[in-house]
């Protein structure tokens, strides 16, 4: 009799547990909306809490899974090199996207990130495609899966952040061109653009608006309060779109997020996504920069706008997933691409220690001084940003090695004026130093070149050939990953995170494989 109870009670436990275990797999979230908004800060959140309303960031922060204290694993940051990370869970040290754009070393051209001459734009005249992303993404991982049925897709008023957000294997991608003011797309997702995109071209293109809208401070919800306003930093703003800019201008501005909105919106209900016990996957990206790229100093209240704006975008975008899919089906994720625009500012004037590195003139010292070592010729093949390419074929002519010369290099360049720091390619790929570790994450042998020049915080690293400067600073940018609903409960950890989290994170609570060059653990 003993063991006939024994045996039912362990009968009723096996049958709890699988029962337990089928429930969990059929609660498994129907939806996955992953945001990415470009340049959101957590001082610039929390410094306008007083103005959102009650159902967009108060609601993720308030009962959202929040960690605090977000950061990127690898230097430098923009915004390809942060959606690419997003989407593969990997650095560019494996995934290749170092920026949006790098220095091609057969043509010594720089190219962009998602260019690709085989695969043409449609409604654009640019090309493009993820080829140049080597690992897979989120949602690749989850086309394999389901065996094609789930369906993927990404939004993004920028080409760059649609399709490395999008990855290989993605129903499509959409972005705002920037000569037509059309949603658009390129051949490698479609061989023919879906009617429903093109309909709604027809009817809401941001360039059927754009000529007669006009960005003004939104009323928000405490009597028109606004602290910049207030202390007399700043009078109101009226602002119109014309020119031939106009759509660039636009994108860089709080009112293109409405636009992203409602084109999630619009893919979601046209396609399907949600409506079946297969996960679907929508990558969407919104813009919280400074009004077209300016100094923030003298776009304060724009940029007190953008966030009140971006704050009802949030909201109207959790109502409509939470009504598609209910309230327990769907994920959402958000973080920041974690850095912001770089402000020039005049340092001397205030007589902090500052100075101007000049890239063309020193590559020509440069070459100058290895020819002395090893004879005349053309040492220095090239400079991009922070990078100097050797001539390879003529080291190997000379039967010099690769190494030697950047030896050589790094011991000239240390000595300069400015310089803070010096790394060949051979030791970013084989020093595993904790110092390096994240310049060598964001370093890929492929698209980077065999010296990278680290200047000192405060001073202008300048291109003499094509003008272009930046000012460098080790500042920190803060922001979160907040992860909301699905049954995920609220809490805020203060723990420091990286980003290639997020994708083993999302990829466990739909149950599936992370990346496949994804190695990080998941945050929960």
């Amino acid at each position: 009799m003993t063991n006939k109870y024994f045996y039912l009670t362990l009968l009723a436990v096996l049958g709890f547990n699988i029962e337990a275990e089928s429930q969990e797999v059929r609660n498994a979230p129907r939806m996955v909306v992953s945001i990415a908004i470009d340049q959101l800060r957590s001082d610039y959140l929390e410094a306008f809490m007083p103005l959102y309303s009650q159902n967009g960031f108060r609601l993720l922060l308030g009962e959202g899974l929040v960690y605090q204290n977000a950061s990127y694993p690898f230097a430098p940051i923009d915004r390809a090199s942060a959606i690419a990370a997003i989407s593969s869970g990997v650095t560019p040290y494996y995934n290749k996207i170092t920026g949006e754009r790098w220095l091609n070393r057969e043509t010594l051209r720089p190219v962009y990130c998602v260019d690709d001459t085989n695969f043409p734009g449609i409604l654009t005249q640019e090309t493009a495609s993820p080829n140049q992303l080597c690992t897979s993404t989120l949602g690749d991982e989850l086309k394999v899966a389901t065996n094609g049925r789930a369906i993927v897709y990404a939004i993004a008023p920028y080409r760059d952040a649609a399709v490395l957000s999008a990855g290989h294997a993605a129903d499509g991608a959409f972005w705002i061109d920037d000569r037509n003011g059309e949603w658009c797309s390129s051949r490698y997702y479609f061989t023919a653009y879906p009617s429903w995109a093109r309909a709604y071209n027809d009817l809401q293109a941001p360039r059927k608006k754009i000529q007669s809208v006009t960005w003004e401070p939104v009323n928000d919800l405490v009597g028109n309060f606004s602290y910049f306003m207030q202390t007399g930093l700043q009078k109101p703003f009226k602002h119109t779109f014309k020119g031939e800019q106009c759509y660039r201008e636009y994108k860089a501005s709080a009112m293109v997020n409405e636009d992203v909105t409602n084109m999630a919106m619009q893919c979601s209900a046209s396609t399907g996504m949600g409506t079946d016990k297969v996960t679907d996957m929508i990558a969407i990206t919104y813009y919280a920069g400074s009004y077209n790229h300016h100094a923030i100093a003298d776009h304060q209240v724009e940029l007190q706008d953008t966030y009140v704006r971006l704050d009802l975008e949030i909201a109207r975008l959790i109502k409509f997933y939470e009504e598609r899919c209910g309230k327990d089906n769907v994920l959402f994720v958000l973080t920041s691409t974690g850095y912001c625009d770089e402000e020039q500012a005049d340092y001397k004037k205030y007589r902090i220690p500052s100075g101007t590195f000049y890239l063309s003139r020193t590559a020509n010292l440069l070459n100058m001084y290895l020819g002395a070592i090893w004879g005349q010729g053309q040492y220095v093949e090239a400079y991009f940003r922070n990078q100097i390419y050797l001539n390879h074929k003529l080291l190997e002519t000379k039967k010099i090695s690769i190494s030697e010369a950047s030896s050589r290099g790094q011991e000239l360049l240390a000595m300069m004026s400015g310089v803070r720091n010096v790394y060949t390619s051979l030791q970013l790929i084989t020093d595993n130093n904790e110092h390096l570790r994240k310049i060598r994450n964001g370093f890929n042998a492929e698209h980077c070149g065999d010296l990278v020049i680290e200047t000192a915080p405060g001073w202008n690293l300048l291109n003499e050939d094509t003008q272009e400067q930046e000012l460098v600073r080790a500042s920190f940018t803060p922001f979160p990953i907040i992860i909301f609903g699905a049954g995920t409960k609220g809490e805020r950890v203060q723990a420091p995170v990286t980003t290639d989290r997020i994708a083993p994170t999302v990829a466990r609570a739909i149950r599936i494989r992370a990346p496949n060059a994804c190695s990080a653990a998941p945050l929960f």
